[in-house]
């Protein structure tokens, strides 16, 4: 049954906690009020739609409501400038090119030397698209309970009950985005978990891998680069404005 709204004040705490998360990975130009605002809308949402189930928290159902929500707010701000949007997208091609030619995931040096650039230069163009991560990883986020195979599961079971295609399409970019998952190197499988399961931020993750948080920025969105070439390929480079997917459409 739905939750009264009279309890709004009971949840508002996760909101601001969810939004606090999101917003130390985005850039400075987001504001935390926003996030907030749109957090709540998506909390009242949950509020009218929960329907108790067995083992299905209200907390756990509310989270991807307010997460879907902030999300929507950071698209229809349209907050990252195209110059960082054709730095990802070269990136993103040069990579998804030099998979189908080796069969494997690229290194870096074989990265930076297709895109005609040193090293360094390579990692100052990783440093300069980093933000791009967050409209279409984090809806894959899982938060502090479930991990993103759970997550997408989960979404694929409920909102897919209403719309059986949507159902399978939902199950279908889960095994897309499992496997390109898998085929990323060993240690940005373990960026991704650290960041988004593990939910640490860059200086533990740094600390962890004993590299610098510009590092990081630069591993994660290295990593994105790698998962939307992957699903690129795999033929979900658009996908249907429906329901659960487009929470996860973006810019994939």
């Amino acid at each position: 049954m739905p939750i009264p709204e009279s309890r709004l004040p009971e949840f508002a705490p996760l909101v601001r906690r969810l939004a606090l998360q999101m917003l130390a990975r985005l850039p400075a130009s987001v504001e935390l009020d926003d996030l907030v605002q749109a957090g709540l809308i998506g909390l009242l949402n949950a509020m009218r739609r929960y329907e108790e189930v067995a083992d299905a928290r209200f907390e756990t159902y509310a989270t991807t409501r307010i997460r879907g929500a902030m999300l929507d707010e950071l698209r229809s701000q349209d907050w990252l400038p195209r110059s960082v949007r054709t730095k990802a997208k070269k990136i993103e091609q040069t990579i998804g090119k030099l998979e189908q030619t080796n069969l494997r995931a690229p290194t870096e040096a074989e990265i930076a030397n297709a895109l005609g650039v040193g090293l360094g230069d390579y990692h100052e163009l990783l440093s300069d698209a980093q933000g791009t991560h967050i409209l279409h990883y984090e809806d894959f986020n899982t938060g502090d309970e479930e991990g993103p195979s759970n997550w997408l599961q989960t979404q694929a079971d409920t909102q897919g009950g209403h719309d059986p295609a949507n159902g399978l399409l939902a199950a279908d970019f889960k095994r897309a985005l499992v496997q390109a998952i898998e085929a990323l190197p060993e240690r940005e499988q373990l960026v991704l978990s650290l960041c988004y399961e593990q939910g640490l931020n860059l200086k533990e993750i740094g600390a962890v891998l004993n590299v610098s948080e510009a590092r990081v920025c630069q591993l994660r969105t290295q990593t994105t680069a790698r998962l939307r070439a992957h699903l690129n390929a795999s033929a979900w480079s658009e996908m249907p404005r429906a329901s659960l997917l487009s929470h996860m459409q973006s810019d994939l």
